[in-house]
């Protein structure tokens, strides 16, 4: 597989119970920005491990420490 065919992966993943939160670091014109995204994970009948961009009620709490988390990491890096 040649280099540029790599699927680009998070700069780091935060997580609390199944849900995590990936932060992907990006180049703009004025230097490196950061974007997260959110997935609950969960077993599929099968028993592989899938994601799901849907939360339900008790998915909420945990949700809310990993943005929070996830806030604080990019602020750290961003100087803000």
């Amino acid at each position: 597989m040649a280099p540029q065919d790599k699927k680009p992966k998070p700069v780091t993943t935060l997580r609390c119970s199944g849900i995590k939160a990936s932060i992907w670091k990006n180049e703009g014109m004025k230097g490196p920005f950061y974007n997260v995204t959110f997935a609950r994970s969960y077993k599929a009948p099968d028993g592989t491990v899938k994601d799901s961009e849907s939360f339900g009620l008790a998915d909420l709490e945990a949700l809310l420490v990993v943005a929070q988390q996830a806030k604080l990491w990019v602020a750290d890096r961003s100087g803000r």
